[in-house]
């Protein structure tokens, strides 16, 4: 089971990814990607979704025509990991 980051940690991977916000009354991270169009929105969610299974950390998320809405946090541990901020940082750098 992964740890729950520290407050000093959670800083510093927040510092890190601007467009995630802090999720009211919970401990967990959102973001809302932008995509031209469905398809490109689904090629990104496939490409999350190979690394979810992968490392076997799945996000909450919706999907809107060319929105996807993301949710991270980590069950077990109750709150933000680093396997959220490896996700987080994964997906930032498949929605450019």
């Amino acid at each position: 089971m992964a740890d729950k980051l520290t407050q000093e940690e959670r800083i510093v991977a927040l510092a890190k990814l601007p467009e995630w916000k802090m999720v009211e009354d919970r401990d967990a991270i959102i973001r809302q990607f932008k995509f031209p169009n469905f398809n490109a929105a689904f090629a990104f969610m496939t490409k999350v979704a190979m690394l979810a299974e992968k490392i076997a950390h799945h996000p909450e998320w919706s999907n809107v025509y060319n929105r996807v809405e993301v949710i991270l946090t980590t069950h077990d541990a109750k709150g933000i990991t680093a396997l959220d901020v490896k996700m987080a940082e994964f997906m930032d750098a498949n929605a450019a």
